[in-house]
């Protein structure tokens, strides 16, 4: 998938730019009304759409879900960690992606359905928003509200052109650019541009179980990779304002966690 994955950060030219189209005719989201809510796309296998009173046969069978263990809700804090940070991932990368960004209204607080994926029919607990949710998970809101903001700080990410070959270089933890045909599950991506008072970015994709060392390429003149995100940082770490954040301390090497993305920004040191 890392081809992909790389097309649809950079705006899905595929679809688009032979029709003479640009990136804002993507919309880019990973869940919407129909289907599971993001956080039940990692806590449920499949779904469970028993109480629509159609034999649990209505809605999609395709939901591309995880539970991690447990189906539902858990009190392990292993799964839940995990979770917490694949919810973080797919977020992250939504919004560091060219086009559109959509989200669906409580994702940023671990709304459910309780694994069902075609409510419509339910006018009760189950789809309406338990606002109860929103303190319980205010890490988590508070991470959306910083990505955005991130989004916005940073024009790079949401120019309405598809990116060109100089603005754009891809590696792998090695530092050497990927085979794009292997099973891998890493992928490292440095966002050149070219605009002055602008800086350049580093995101780097470990989707593996294991913990992964990516080596980074040099930053621009007199400036270092600041990490300004990293999923799999505690909470109050995984997100660092204008500034703030650590530097590498084995530069140009980076320890990136299983399951995450770390989103590094070329800053003076």
């Amino acid at each position: 998938m890392l081809r992909a994955l790389a097309t649809r950060l950079c705006g899905s030219a595929d679809l688009y730019q032979r029709n003479g189209e640009t990136p804002v005719n993507s919309i880019n989201f990973i869940t919407c009304h129909d289907g599971f809510t993001l956080n039940d796309l990692m806590s449920y296998q499949s779904k469970h759409n028993t109480a629509n009173g159609e034999g649990d046969r209505d809605g999609a069978d395709e939901n591309y879900s995880a539970n991690y263990g447990v189906e539902g809700p858990t009190d392990d804090p292993v799964i839940d960690t995990l979770r917490w940070r694949q919810i973080k991932n797919l977020l992250a990368t939504l919004l560091v992606s060219r086009g559109v960004p959509m989200l669906l209204g409580g994702d940023e607080f671990r709304r459910t359905q309780r694994g069902n994926n075609n409510a419509y029919c339910q006018d009760n607990e189950i789809s309406w928003y338990d606002w109860t949710l929103l303190p319980r998970n205010r890490e988590l809101f508070r991470f959306v509200q910083g990505v955005i903001a991130f989004r916005a700080r940073h024009p790079v990410l949401s120019r309405e052109q598809f990116y060109t070959s100089q603005e754009v270089d891809w590696f792998n933890p090695a530092g050497v650019y990927p085979d794009w045909n292997a099973p891998e599950r890493t992928l490292g991506c440095r966002i050149h541009t070219h605009k002055e008072g602008e800086h350049d970015l580093c995101l780097l994709f470990n989707a593996g179980s294991e913990a992964v060392e990516f080596h980074l390429p040099a930053p621009p003149s007199a400036t270092g990779w600041r990490i300004a995100v990293d999923t799999a940082a505690a909470a109050s770490d995984d997100f660092h304002d204008p500034g703030a954040g650590s530097f590498p301390t084995d530069p140009p090497r980076l320890h990136v966690g299983d399951r995450s993305l770390v989103i590094l920004v070329a800053d003076a040191c």
